[in-house]
Order: structure tokens, then sequence, then C-alpha cells
């Protein structure tokens, strides 16, 4: 699924709980993975370009957190199929998707205990077609 190998089967269990499943679900680790992508994408660009304006950087940051490009990349790897979401729940919306992809990186940056794994993690996700835009 993801170019990691998780150590705590657990942590990946959670990042992929929407919710409206259970009450150990993927809202704190997704806040992290947000976080995780937009420090990649901005590390990115000023790694490349040191002078980049702010606008630029706001525009890449904005880009790793839309949400359409977040559910496409979820959708390629075939997170709609594994997300374990309530019956009545539909897993596949682009916002359940898009919140268990940011969940798996931030279980991705606890499990290896850093947040820079789960930048790489993200760039070769968002690298592999769909995150070109954000790149």
């Amino acid at each position: 699924m993801m170019m990691y190998d998780f150590k705590s089967i657990d942590l990946l269990k959670q990042a992929l709980t929407h919710p409206s499943y259970s009450q150990e679900n993927n809202r704190a680790l997704s806040i992290l993975g947000l976080s995780s992508a937009e420090a990649s994408a901005s590390l990115r660009l000023l790694a490349n370009n040191a002078d980049a304006s702010a606008l630029s950087v706001s525009s890449a940051v904005a880009d790793a957190s839309n949400l359409s490009i977040c559910a496409a990349a979820g959708k390629r790897l075939g997170l709609g199929a594994i997300i374990r979401v309530a019956s009545g729940t539909d897993a596949s919306t682009p916002s359940v998707i898009c919140t268990a992809l940011r969940a798996v990186f931030g279980a991705v940056a606890v499990d290896s205990g850093s947040v820079d794994t789960a930048a790489k993690v993200f760039l070769m996700v968002y690298k592999s077609g769909l995150g070109a835009a954000v790149l």
C-alpha cells in the first residue's frame, strides 16, 4: 500500500478507522499527517528556491492540503476499500479518504518517531502521479 513498513499495525489500523466506527479513530493522526504534508511541501519548495515568495509557499501549502488532490491520491492507493466506517457511512467520499490518507502520514510519523519519515512518504505518494502539481 505505502512505501513504509509499519512496526505497529495497530497504528495503521487506527489511521484507517473513521470516527463513525470507533472512539479510537484517525482524527488526531490526521492532524499530525496534515501538518507533516504541509511542512514537507514548504520545505521542498524552499530547498529548491530559497528566494521563494511567501505567496509561493502559501500556494504549496494549499496544494498539499487540497482535499481533491488528497482524496485522489488516497483512491489511487485503494484506501476507500480498507477504511473502517460504521454502516451508513460512505467510505468512498473524498473527505473520508483524504482524512484517512492524512492519518496514515501521521501514523508513519508516530511509528517511526520522525516527522521527516512521514514527509518522505508524503513526497513518494504525491510524486507518483497526482502530486506533481503539489511538488
